[in-house]
């Protein structure tokens, strides 16, 4: 038997027309992952769906001024590091231009090919939500930072 949903989350991995994907670096003094590098995205709150979120995730923390084209969209998903107590859904978008305003919550952005990819401290959960999208291939991910058995 699965354990209840305590969150759920949208969560937004955008690729460039280089393969790169935007990672967002966390405060230091966020709750969870401070200074850490993750995706655009966030709670979702009572009565929003998943999409809503994730738009309104993506307005708040890189700003309005972006076009973005959707690739492929998958969810619900359980977490597999924090006991599945989390249901994710994830949106992976192609980036076509415009300009990123970071939000309080982050102090940088960078755009990471496969090749840098290990050389970012990544929140966890971030190869997880790679791996289901099939961004890169797995060689390019932390084995052990996959769902179990896929490592």
């Amino acid at each position: 038997m699965s354990a209840p949903v305590k969150a759920r989350f949208s969560i937004n991995v955008i690729e460039n027309s280089d393969r790169e994907i935007l990672l967002l670096r966390r405060r230091p003094d966020a709750e969870l992952g401070a200074s850490l590098w993750g995706f655009p995205a966030g709670h979702i709150r009572r009565g929003e769906s998943p999409a809503r979120c994730a738009r309104r995730e993506l307005r708040e923390e890189i700003g309005k001024d972006i076009q973005l084209s959707p690739v492929r969209e998958l969810g619900p998903v359980r977490d597999s590091f924090y006991g599945g107590i989390y249901e994710i859904f994830l949106f992976h978008h192609r980036w076509q231009g415009g300009s990123i305003k970071l939000n309080r919550e982050h102090t940088a952005y960078a755009w990471v090919g496969a090749e840098n990819y290990r050389n970012y401290e990544v929140v966890v959960g971030v190869d997880e939500d790679l791996f289901y999208l099939e961004i890169w291939p797995v060689n390019y991910l932390d084995p052990g930072r996959l769902p179990p058995g896929r490592g």
